[in-house]
């Protein structure tokens, strides 16, 4: 498997990605809720932020990463690539070569939580409305031992 720099023609599969890996782990959004983030996912957010995928040997994106301003703005892995280190390679790079320090994860999601937990960030701040303004609490975390400059 190999990380690359996304393409803007690839934001279709990414935004695919991205809705399989968020209906397999978040179980407390609608399906209305995972479509209603699509065109702004498209549009706005993938080209907002330092954007890299994780391929195969086939080239087909098995997972992604988007840092913005030392945050994690977004990292999703295909449910079929889960458990396979993928996740933790994704961060690891956004950490050491993106200087990412920030996390903002649903609270509703214990799975993201505890990844972001065993990976060295502690929450800091909480906010009871996600990006968008809905009732989806969200963790404010940094990593541990890391000072943002």
């Amino acid at each position: 498997m190999t990380l690359r720099g996304a393409r803007p023609d690839e934001y279709e599969a990414i935004t695919q990605v991205r809705e399989a890996s968020v209906r397999a782990t978040h179980d407390f959004l609608t399906t209305a809720d995972v479509a209603a983030l699509r065109p702004s996912l498209l549009h706005e957010y993938l080209s907002a932020v330092t954007l890299r995928v994780h391929v195969d040997e086939q080239d087909r994106i098995r997972g992604f990463i988007g840092v913005a301003e030392r945050k994690i703005e977004m990292l999703f892995i295909a449910p079929e690539a889960r458990g396979q280190g993928i996740g933790k390679q994704r961060l690891d790079h956004a950490v050491t070569r993106l200087s990412a320090w920030l996390a903002d994860v649903n609270e509703q999601d214990p799975q993201a939580t505890g990844f972001y937990r065993a990976m060295g960030f502690e929450v800091f701040d909480r906010s009871p409305l996600d990006g968008q303004g809905k009732p989806f609490p969200q963790l404010h975390m940094r990593r541990k031992h890391a000072v943002p400059q």
